[in-house]
C-alpha cells in the first residue's frame, strides 16, 4: 500500500489466481493475513495451512494440516484440477523445494525495503538450478520474475 500504482495495477494478479484451485502456506503465513483484519482473500480455493499443532480446527476457509506434509502435497498433485499455490512461508518453502515439489516460482520485487516479514526460504534450502520464463516491470517500480525449477 505504501509504493505509488498510479495505474492501480494488480500485478497480474487476478489472472493468476485463476490458474489455481489449492492454495498452501504455513500457520505463521495464515496468522499473517488474519491479523490484517479482512475478509478471508481465498475464498474460492481449497486453503490448507500446514503446522504442527494436531489441535487446530478447520474452519469455514481452511483445513490444517498436521501429519506428513511431503506426502500431503505429492497426494494433492496426483489430483485433478488446477495448480496448487503456495503462499509460504520460508520453511514450508524450503521443505517443498528440497522435496522436489516446487515446478515454478514466482518472485515479485517491489520498490520498498521492509524491517520484518516471512523468509522466502528458512533454514538452508537444496542448491536449485532455476531457468528464467519471464520477466516484467512495472511503471512503480515492481518487477515480476518467474523462474522453472530444473528437476
Amino acid at each position: 500500500e505504501k509504493i505509488p500504482n498510479p495505474d492501480a495495477e494488480d500485478y497480474g494478479y487476478v489472472d493468476f489466481t485463476e490458474t489455481v484451485d489449492t492454495t498452501i502456506m504455513g500457520n505463521s503465513t495464515y496468522q499473517q493475513i488474519m491479523s490484517w483484519g479482512i475478509e478471508f482473500p481465498y475464498p474460492n480455493t481449497k486453503n490448507y495451512v500446514f503446522t504442527r499443532n494436531s489441535t487446530l480446527k478447520d474452519t469455514e476457509n481452511v483445513t490444517f494440516v498436521s501429519g506428513n506434509h511431503t506426502q500431503f502435497v505429492k497426494n494433492l498433485t496426483k489430483e485433478n484440477g488446477k495448480d496448487i499455490w503456495l503462499i509460504g512461508g520460508g520453511s514450508i518453502n524450503t521443505m517443498l523445494l528440497n522435496e522436489n515439489l516446487i515446478d515454478e516460482i514466482y518472485v515479485f520485487t517491489m520498490p520498498i525495503i521492509l524491517s520484518g516479514g516471512i523468509e522466502l526460504f528458512e533454514a538452508l534450502p537444496n542448491e536449485t538450478a532455476l531457468e528464467l520464463i519471464s520477466t516484467k516491470s512495472y511503471g512503480s517500480g515492481a518487477i515480476e520474475t518467474i523462474y522453472n525449477v530444473k528437476k
